[in-house]
């Protein structure tokens, strides 16, 4: 079999206090300072991507599309893009890392440039991630690429892979060179479709093969933050019977350096079953 060229991109932005992850911040009615949301965006995005390099060696193992596999960050501004290289290369000293600079005049363009210049590079099938995804694990990321495998071999038109978050949005979208779809309009347009909803429509359009694989919540605001906590402590007890549960113990120093817990508005209300729910 020949091997092909394939790609797990991180897609994100250098933590910039201020402009990083704003709904968490207490001037939004938020729980964290600029610097502490920022903070808490690097911690995640690290974590991220140690699990991205756990799913890729797995990748090349079972040689999935041949099991050449490489790993990119695609970043904007290209001002900041040092910084970025200096956060990843800082922590991962020894790792392999790639990066592009997407362009465009809004959030849609700059992701299809991102995919865009990684297939003018040669690469078969790209699997995109966020940054702001600590409770992702390596499976669901090696999974992603299996289906694009399996799905591409069934038709002429490409292949397909997503991961929906709370919302109606996105956490990881997979797609092989033959496919085609074009995300403007996608995650921002004045009709107030999601961007779950807009994919699938196209992907309906265009006959694209696509695998659904199981909602990966992101963090963009307290709600998504109290149940990434919640999930967090469950992965750092159940980590020692699940071998691929990584725990993003850099996320978890954050939350517990600014003192984050999740709670819940207490519940007297017994629930008598001998009632029926209006």
């Amino acid at each position: 079999m020949s091997s092909k060229k394939n790609t797990l991109v991180l897609f994100t932005k250098y933590p910039e206090p201020g402009v990083t992850k704003t709904r968490l911040m207490q001037e939004h009615g938020g729980p964290l300072t600029g610097e502490e949301a920022a903070a808490l965006y690097r911690a995640m995005v690290l974590d991220v991507a140690a699990v991205g390099f756990r799913a890729l060696e797995h990748c090349r193992q079972e040689k999935i599309f041949g099991g050449d596999y490489d790993f990119f960050v695609s970043s904007s501004p290209a001002t900041n893009m040092p910084k970025v290289q200096e956060m990843f290369e800082t922590e991962f000293p020894s790792a392999d890392i790639h990066y592009i600079v997407d362009q465009g005049r809004n959030f849609d363009e700059h992701f299809n440039d991102c995919y865009r210049q990684l297939f003018d590079l040669g690469y078969h099938a790209v699997v995109c991630i966020g940054g702001d995804l600590p409770i992702i694990g390596p499976e669901i990321i090696n999974r992603a690429f299996q289906w694009l495998s399996q799905l591409e071999k069934k038709s002429g038109m490409g292949a397909m892979v997503l991961s929906p978050c709370q919302e109606g949005g996105v956490s990881l979208v997979g797609i092989t060179k033959e496919t085609k779809i074009d995300f403007r309009g996608v995650f921002y347009n004045a009709d107030g479709v999601t961007a779950l909803d807009g994919i699938m429509n196209i992907a309906t359009r265009n006959h694209i093969p696509t695998a659904l694989l199981e909602s990966l919540s992101d963090v963009d605001n307290i709600e998504d933050l109290g149940h990434t906590i919640t999930v967090i402590n469950a992965m750092a007890y159940t980590a020692q019977f699940q071998s691929d549960i990584m725990i993003p113990r850099r996320t978890i120093a954050i939350i517990r350096q600014v003192g984050l817990f999740a709670c819940t508005q207490p519940n007297e209300s017994l629930d008598p079953r001998d009632k029926i729910d209006d």
